[in-house]
């Protein structure tokens, strides 16, 4: 499993670490108009993958932010944000913010996608959150791009997340 600290402090996940070369697990989120997304509904593109613990945080606000903007720059590219945040949450803080070219989903019903993608928090202060990390999902839904970001509190490689997904 991939070692990560909140902060300084191990944090426990749960799940199979992906690694560059595997097929990208399908699954089933909920979007922010509370309909079912999967893996599928952005078949013949690229995907950029970013999970986060919260939009309510500093960090994961930045980043998707970041993400929202270089989307644009991106073509033939989906970009999806996953959090346990609920889909009414999510909604307030995309509209709050003018997100509006990435995707947020949310893994709160079963926290399966966290589980199959290495990225759910067991235990601690972020128990059933998920922790930092970035997967690039070529259009043959394999792993072209993983990190799991080692300290939760900071920011993915923007640059190799962007390289890999061009």
């Amino acid at each position: 499993m991939a070692s990560v600290t909140l902060k300084g402090n191990a944090v426990t996940l749960s799940g199979t670490e992906l690694k560059v070369g595997d097929t990208a697990p399908d699954f089933v989120l909920q979007n922010n108009g509370l309909e079912d997304v999967t893996l599928a509904a952005s078949a013949g593109k690229t995907r950029i993958i970013a999970t986060i613990p919260s939009l309510d945080t500093s960090v994961c606000h930045a980043e998707t932010k970041r993400f929202n903007d270089e989307a644009a720059k991106l073509p033939n590219v989906a970009i999806l944000v996953v959090s346990t945040d609920l889909p009414f949450g999510q909604k307030r803080w995309c509209g709050a913010e003018g997100v509006d070219k990435v995707t947020s989903l949310s893994d709160h019903r079963t926290v399966a996608f966290g589980k199959s993608y290495g990225v759910l928090i067991t235990g601690g202060p972020l128990d059933r959150c998920l922790t930092r990390a970035i997967f690039v999902v070529g259009a043959d839904n394999k792993i072209k791009h993983v990190e799991y970001c080692s300290e939760i509190a900071d920011h993915p490689n923007y640059d190799t997340v962007l390289a890999a997904a061009k």
